[in-house]
């Protein structure tokens, strides 16, 4: 099973690269925690989705740490990799987006994999339960989210985006992602839309299990999205838009996986505190050991 890990963000929110910032007990990134997760439900395979600047850090930095069964990949995500059919002259340095991030790995990965952030930690039950999904699963068309209950997933700090879940039956109907979602007097609100938002609300937090199907969707997903000269400056392609299309156009459907556990993320610099916080209790508690790698 095949872990990948989105860390091409740049944090602008955040004021530095999160990904690389020392968060655990003995300044372990908080992917490193997710990555242990992952090789304690049996994972033996992470790619890393990066920029081009931290590709040798990343690998000489995991390689160290990891395994030496565990096969490891850092890929680069280059904004010149597009679909062979297009054709595409802009000056644009912005990376094309999450979907494009995961469409990067499509050489590497060979069968089914979970897809999260690099820069949230997602608790030890929904690995359990992502591996659990993945080796019960007799469907190649059934695709699974680990949802988070939206009150458990704000900052204090400032607005959140999260990708708002429709559910039915332990299915995924639909996904909007709003993209300023805040707590106001005692209401959960979108502030764009002026939406009151459930606290028990589903949301994603970009931890998707799928298997490489996917890829030539996110293809021709994206090459379509090139033709529209609009796009080409700023926008990006976001994982939830495409596997929201792919449910539009019958070819999969997505179950809804409880994550039974607690999720964190350091969406801006004052997030840190906190984070470290839990990540030294749960270390004391014995969830993990410090240091992490033996």
């Amino acid at each position: 099973m095949t872990l990948l890990l989105m860390a091409a963000g740049s944090g602008s929110r955040y004021g530095k690269l999160k990904q690389f910032d020392d968060l655990g007990p003995a300044e372990e990134f908080l992917m490193e925690f997710s990555i242990f997760d992952a090789l304690k439900n049996n994972f033996n395979h992470i790619v890393v989705i990066t920029k081009a600047a931290n590709k040798s850090f990343l690998e000489s930095h995991l390689s160290e740490r990891l395994p030496k069964e565990v096969k490891l990949d850092v890929l680069v995500q280059n904004i010149k990799d597009i679909p062979e059919t297009v054709t595409l002259n802009t000056q644009r340095e912005k990376p094309w987006g999450t979907a494009h991030a995961v469409w990067t790995a499509r050489n590497v990965i060979k069968g089914s994999f979970v897809i999260i952030n690099a820069d949230d930690y997602y608790g030890q039950n929904a690995f359990a339960g992502a591996a659990n999904f993945i080796k019960n699963n007799k469907n190649p068309d059934t695709f699974a989210l680990v949802a988070y209950s939206l009150k458990n997933t704000l900052s204090k700090f400032g607005s959140v985006s999260r990708g708002v879940c429709e559910v039915n039956n332990h299915k995924l109907t639909s996904i909007i992602e709003r993209t300023k979602i805040s707590e106001q007097a005692s209401q959960i609100i979108d502030e764009d839309s002026g939406v009151i938002l459930a606290p028990d609300t589903a949301v994603s937090m970009n931890f998707w299990i799928c298997n490489t199907s996917i890829f030539k969707y996110i293809e021709t997903y994206f090459a379509s999205f090139l033709e529209n000269s609009d796009n080409l400056e700023k926008s990006e392609i976001y994982l939830p838009f495409v596997t929201q299309e792919m449910m539009e156009n019958g070819h999969i459907t997505v179950d809804v996986i409880d994550a039974q556990s607690t999720w964190f993320g350091v969406t801006y610099y004052d997030d840190k505190k906190e984070a470290v916080s839990t990540l030294a209790e749960l270390t004391k508690q014995g969830a993990y050991p410090t240091p992490l790698w033996h």
